[in-house]
């Protein structure tokens, strides 16, 4: 791994340099959820470790699993291939449940590409009331509509625009925004070098700017007592609390709830889980009531 000298300069003010890039150094551990919608977690647990699978509980996710690898890449099974398990990133199930959308909730997915998080929701929704899930590109939205398709997820609208441009009044607001994706960064895989070659501070500033200009407008959107969750992939501080905090200066009716989550994690105006925290890739996450 190339870390370029800015970014070492900055994540050693954020955090013990050495134990995040010993953590990020390290293998990755795949994970997935089973989606209930078509499967028990029994069921499919009784199907996948007979063909050589070890499942390894997701402390904070009763559905989701740590995997290890088998005979065959998990993306070419049978179950992955007929949506009874979808891949996913252990620390992305938290904002799902953090959000705990009830049955007759209405609930926006602001910007829900590739559909992990969406189908989530619609599970944990027993495929009741009603999700609307955007995307702004079209050819993600593609993607977004193939795995509400194979996941089974029948309770769910699919938009196409940009987020800033949504209208409606939501019980539950999910924003997982558009972020630099520092957080992804794990193991020696093309993702991480493409995201360290990339990477600069213009860049962060740049997304900052749009993310709170999304999370201003989609709280506009919630309904009173109704609750948004703000996550991303990124570790930097102008993409996670600094937004969060230019949300509740500018929004009197905004207060900050406490995440109750048995997880190594720092907290300030949300949740931050750095990778040497759990052994996992790096995640924010934040709570918002409209008061």
């Amino acid at each position: 791994m190339q870390f370029k000298p800015k970014f070492i300069e900055k994540y050693s003010k954020l955090t013990d340099f050495e134990d995040y890039k010993k953590a990020v150094s390290g293998p990755f551990r795949k994970s997935i959820r089973v989606n209930t919608l078509k499967i028990s977690v029994r069921e499919l647990k009784e199907k996948l470790e007979p063909k050589g699978f070890n499942l390894e509980q997701v402390p904070w996710c009763k559905e989701g699993f740590y995997i290890s690898k088998g005979p065959l890449p998990i993306g070419n099974l049978e179950e992955h291939k007929n949506g009874e398990f979808f891949v996913q990133s252990s620390v992305s199930m938290i904002p799902n449940i953090e959000l705990n959308p009830n049955k007759n909730d209405v609930v926006l997915d602001a910007c829900a590409s590739p559909g992990g998080k969406t189908t989530h929701l619609a599970s944990l929704m027993s495929n009741r009331g009603i999700i609307i899930a955007n995307e702004a590109d079209r050819k993600r939205c593609r993607i977004l509509i193939e795995n509400l398709q194979r996941l089974g997820v029948k309770n769910t609208v699919v938009t196409n625009m940009s987020a800033d441009k949504l209208k409606g009044s939501f019980d539950k607001i999910l924003l997982d925004t558009p972020c630099s994706a520092s957080g992804n960064i794990f193991g020696s895989t093309r993702e991480t070098k493409k995201i360290l070659k990339v990477w600069n501070p213009d860049t962060v500033k740049r997304l900052a700017k749009l993310q709170r200009k999304l999370i201003s407008h989609v709280f506009s959107l919630l309904k009173e007592n109704g609750v948004l969750v703000y996550s991303t992939c990124s570790l930097e501080p102008e993409e996670d609390e600094q937004v969060v905090e230019s949300l509740l200066r500018n929004n009197p009716d905004a207060r900050l709830e406490k995440i109750n989550l048995d997880i190594k994690a720092d907290f300030n105006n949300g949740i931050k889980i750095w990778p040497q925290h759990n052994n996992t890739e790096g995640f924010f996450i934040a709570k918002i009531r409209k008061v």
